[in-house]
C-alpha cells in the first residue's frame, strides 16, 4: 500500500469518526421530533418484533385504524410498506446486545449504514482511480446537515442507499477483478435485492450499474445471461413481496397520491418546492448550492462525466416520478443524497482549483459557500431535532403506568401515530368514528394530550382516569 494511500485511508477514518459523533446529537431523544410519524410506525413494527416475536411475512404496528389505507379497518395491525429487513436487523441488535433503548438501536442502524454509504462512494470513485472524487463526496455525505438529521433517524432509507451504493462497489469489482468473480458478483446480487425490498425506489438508482455493465460489454450487454440473471433474481423477491402483500390489504398504506396526486408535477410551484425549498434552502443552505452548480456546469470535464451523469439522472427521473411525494415530504430527498454529494464534491475541487488572474477567486468562494453550507443548512434543520409536543410523551408515560399492556388506546393526535407509539399500546390516532363506535370496536381509553375545557367535559360521560395540565386520560365503558 503506497503512502498516499495510507493518507486517504487515515483521513476516510478521521471523517467518519466524526460523522459518527455527528450523529449521536440528540440520540437518546424520544421519537417526538421531524416526521416522527414516519419514525414511529417504522420503530412500532420493530418493537412487535421484539414483543411479540420476529415474523418478517407478518410484520404489525400499533394503529388499527384505517388512515394508512384509506380504505380498510385494520384490527390485526398489519404493516406491509417495504419488506422489514431494517426492522430485522434493529429488533435482533436490540434482543442480542440490549444496552441501548429500541429507539437508541434504530438510530444504530441508521448510523451504521450511512457511515457504510460514504466508504462506498470514497471506494467507488477511488477504484475509478478518482480518489479525490470519492474523499471529498463522502465528506459532503457526512456533514451536510439535512443528512446528519436523517440518517441518524429511524427510517430504513439510509439502509436503502447502503445497499445500492454496495451493489454498485461489489457489480463494479466483479467486472473489473479477475478473481473472486463469483463472491463479488454474489455480494452485489445480495445487495440489490435487500435494496429492492428496503425501498422499491431503488429501481431508480441502478442507472450507474447499467452504465458499468454496457462499459464492460458494449452492445453485446443484452447477450451476457449473468447480467440477465442479476436483473431477475434481483427483482424476483421483490415481486414475492408485492404479491404476498395483496392478502393483507388493510395493511397496506395508499401509495398511489405519491407520484402525482395533487397534479403539481412539472408546475411552477414542483420547481419552487423541489429546486429552491429543498435543494437550494434546506440542503444546500442557500449559497451552499453555488458549489453543487458549479459541479454540475463543470462535469464535463472529467474522464468518468457519463457514469457521474447517470447518479444525476437516477435522481432527476426518482424526483419527477414522485412529484407528490417529494414536495410533500422533505425526507423523499434522503435517497439523492449521494448524488447531491458528488457533485457538491465536483464543485468543490473546482472551486478550489479556480483562478482569475492568479487570485484565488476559486477558494474565497468555496470558503464562503462552506460556511453558508455548514451554518445556513444547520439553522434549517437544528429544530428537527426539537420534541415539540412533550405533552404527549408525559402522556404516554401515564398510559403505559395506568392502563394493561393489552389495553386499546384512543390517542389523538390528527392521525398522526407518534402519540399512540408513545402509549406502547396499539388503537387509534383519530376519531374515526364515533367513541360508542369505536368502544365496540375494542377502543378502552381514551387520552388527550393538552385537554381543552371542551375535552375535559367528556368526564361527564366517561370515567377520568388521571388528569394533569398535559393530559387526560377517560376510561371508556
Amino acid at each position: 500500500m503506497t503512502l498516499g494511500k495510507k493518507i486517504e485511508i487515515f483521513i476516510l477514518a478521521v471523517l467518519l469518526c466524526c460523522g459518527f459523533l455527528a450523529r449521536l446529537y440528540r440520540f437518546d431523544g424520544p421519537v417526538a421530533d421531524w416526521h416522527s410519524w414516519r419514525q414511529a410506525d417504522t420503530s412500532a413494527v420493530s418493537r412487535n418484533f421484539v414483543n411479540n416475536g420476529i415474523n418478517l411475512l407478518y410484520p404489525k404496528f400499533d394503529d388499527l385504524s384505517n388512515v394508512p389505507s384509506g380504505i380498510y379497518d385494520n384490527p390485526e395491525g398489519y404493516r406491509f410498506v417495504e419488506f422489514p429487513l431494517y426492522n430485522f436487523f434493529h429488533a435482533a441488535l436490540y434482543n442480542l446486545v440490549g444496552v441501548f433503548t429500541l429507539e437508541e438501536w434504530g438510530r444504530l442502524v441508521s448510523i451504521f449504514s450511512s457511515l457504510c454509504s460514504a466508504v462506498f462512494l470514497y471506494l467507488i470513485f477511488s477504484y475509478r482511480k478518482q480518489n479525490i472524487l470519492g474523499i471529498v463526496s463522502a465528506f459532503f455525505y457526512l456533514f451536510i446537515p439535512y443528512n446528519i438529521f436523517y440518517s441518524r433517524a429511524i427510517l430504513p432509507d439510509s439502509m436503502m442507499i447502503m445497499a445500492v451504493t454496495g451493489a454498485t462497489y461489489f457489480f463494479q469489482l466483479w467486472l473489473g477483478e479477475k478473481s473472486k468473480q463469483v463472491i463479488y458478483f454474489v455480494i452485489s446480487l445480495l445487495f440489490m435485492i435487500s435494496a429492492l425490498l428496503l425501498k422499491p425506489y431503488a429501481l431508480f438508482f441502478v442507472l450507474p450499474i447499467v452504465y458499468l455493465a454496457y462499459e464492460k460489454f458494449g452492445n453485446s450487454v443484452f447477450k451476457n445471461w449473468r447480467l440477465w440473471f442479476y436483473a431477475l433474481v434481483s427483482l424476483l423477491p421483490l415481486l414475492f413481496w408485492r404479491l404476498w402483500i395483496q392478502n393483507f390489504p388493510a395493511g397496506i398504506p395508499a401509495s398511489g397520491w405519491l407520484l402525482n396526486g395533487n397534479g403539481i408535477r412539472f408546475r411552477p410551484s414542483f420547481f419552487r418546492w423541489i429546486f429552491y425549498e429543498r435543494l437550494t434552502a434546506l440542503i444546500s443552505g442557500y449559497f451552499g448550492v453555488i458549489i453543487l452548480i458549479s459541479g454540475i456546469l463543470n462535469l464535463k470535464q472529467y474522464k468518468d462525466r457519463l457514469f457521474i451523469a447517470t447518479f444525476g439522472v437516477s435522481s432527476l427521473l426518482y424526483v419527477t416520478v414522485f412529484a407528490t411525494g417529494n414536495v410533500q415530504h422533505d425526507y423523499y430527498q434522503i435517497l439523492i443524497m449521494p448524488t447531491v454529494s458528488i457533485f457538491f464534491a465536483l464543485g468543490a475541487i473546482f472551486l478550489y482549483r479556480y483562478k482569475y488572474k492568479s487570485l484565488e477567486v476559486g477558494k474565497a468562494i468555496l470558503v464562503l459557500s462552506l460556511i453558508s453550507l455548514f451554518v445556513l443548512g444547520w439553522n434549517q434543520v437544528k429544530d428537527y431535532f426539537n420534541i415539540n409536543n412533550p405533552s404527549i410523551i408525559a402522556a404516554g408515560a401515564a398510559v403505559d403506568r395506568l392502563t394493561p399492556k393489552d389495553a386499546k388506546i384512543i390517542a389523538i393526535y390528527n392521525g398522526d401515530t407518534t402519540f399512540l407509539y408513545q402509549t406502547k399500546r396499539k388503537g387509534w390516532a383519530s376519531f374515526e368514528k364515533s367513541i360508542p363506535e369505536m368502544v365496540k370496536m375494542g377502543a378502552d381509553y381514551l387520552v388527550l394530550a393538552n385537554p381543552t375545557p371542551v375535552d375535559l367535559g367528556l368526564g361527564n360521560t366517561y370515567q377520568i382516569i388521571e388528569k394533569t395540565s398535559q393530559y387526560v386520560i377517560f376510561k371508556l365503558e
